[in-house]
């Protein structure tokens, strides 16, 4: 009887599981799409109504499915220095920057300057193919080949844009293809249903980890450098983890002084060097600006004490532009050869200073994680 009461444990717990596996009501677990559409749903890359539901038969439209792709391939934070223009969107439009990522590593093409991109119409199940299969290094494959790979399995073959031929040819040899199991056929110029979506971006993304087109390569390689090394940093993946409590060095760009600041004062700093692993990773750029306040500030008086200068570093703003929680603490201390070090314990007085461009160490108070292949640090 125990025995059977542990089985009926452990399968109500299975149950359980199962069911909280699956994040939208209107998804089931055994929903032909589910595993995609909970994945991507885990990573940020696509998000259900306000209502709780995803709607997986809904349509997406073309600027929902450019942020989507941007963000499925990891280049959300990439900074795009020569955008495209457009002449149905500007840069008040809230999909304008992942439009702009999208053009930058080829994923989709622009014929002619202030060209229309028709954001609000529903991308086509040719478009999110042509799309997923663009940001791959694929072999080049005539449109006969493309042709007589689509007429072995899609009776509509003849029936798709010429455009669309080598790309879905492509997108076939690489199993890319999807279709929710009643459906017959390409489909090539129908809206493609926000669970396709979820499929097709699952298996682009599962693609370009192994075969990235010429410019995701770039930007999903992590970046080398020399600096000041890290020993004690970890590489997870592309992920680059700073522990807490590691000394690193700083330069004050603002004068900060035991007789002249006040406790609760700001101050600059910068970072002088690259922080790098012992792989020469880049964690953190050389030149992002960091600021904080003064934490205690004591002056030096003779025969009574010693000055006291500690500092608290609070943010750190990357040269991606990116400001985020940067805690650290420091502690100014003159290095002094033990004569000197007991004089000024016996007599006190002594007066510290900081001048701008001075290097000191900080202590991190918590970790830093930094993705590696463009120093975007992780916020909690």
């Amino acid at each position: 009887m125990k025995n059977l009461f542990k089985l009926l444990l452990m399968v109500l717990f299975a149950s359980l599981g199962t069911l909280q596996g699956f994040a939208f009501p209107d998804v089931s677990s055994d929903y032909w799409a589910a595993p995609e559409i909970e994945i991507l749903s885990e990573k940020g890359v696509i998000v259900g109504y306000p209502d709780g539901t995803f709607k997986p038969d809904d349509n997406v439209t073309r600027a929902e499915f450019a942020a989507m792709a941007i963000r499925a391939l990891g280049q959300e934070h990439t900074k795009v220095a020569q955008p495209v223009h457009f002449s149905d969107i500007d840069e008040s439009y809230w999909a304008y920057e992942d439009i702009q990522k999208a053009l930058y590593f080829d994923l989709i093409t622009n014929e002619k300057e202030n060209d229309i991109f028709r954001p609000e119409d529903s991308v086509s199940r040719a478009e999110s193919l042509s799309v997923a299969v663009n940001a791959l290094t694929t072999e080049t494959i005539s449109s006969a080949k493309a042709k007589e790979v689509l007429s072995q399995k899609y009776s509509d073959t003849n029936t798709i844009p010429e455009w669309f031929l080598i790309p879905a040819g492509k997108a076939e040899i690489l199993g890319m293809i999807v279709n929710a199991p009643s459906v017959k056929g390409l489909n090539a110029e129908r809206p493609a249903t926000r669970a396709e979506v979820a499929s097709i971006l699952y298996r682009m993304m599962e693609q370009a980890k192994l075969n990235p087109n010429a410019k995701l390569a770039e930007a999903m390689r992590k970046k080398i450098g020399e600096g000041f090394v890290i020993d004690s940093a970890t590489v997870n993946g592309s992920v680059g983890t700073i522990p807490a409590g590691t000394i690193v060095p700083i330069k004050v760009t603002t004068y900060i002084s035991t007789q002249n600041s006040e406790g609760g004062a700001m101050f600059s700093a910068s970072v002088p060097t690259n922080y790098v692993t012992k792989d020469k990773y880049i964690l953190i750029r050389e030149g992002a600006s960091l600021s904080g306040q003064l934490l205690d500030v004591r002056p030096g008086l003779y025969f009574r004490q010693n000055g006291v200068l500690v500092l608290k570093n609070a943010l750190v703003t990357t040269t991606n532009d990116q400001t985020t929680s940067f805690p650290a603490l420091g502690e100014i201390k003159k290095d002094r050869n033990w004569w000197m070090k007991f004089v000024r314990w016996a007599f006190k007085g002594e007066k510290l200073e900081v001048s701008a461009s001075d290097i000191i160490n900080v202590r991190l108070l918590e970790p830093v994680k930094v993705d590696l292949t463009n120093g975007w640090i992780y916020e909690k």
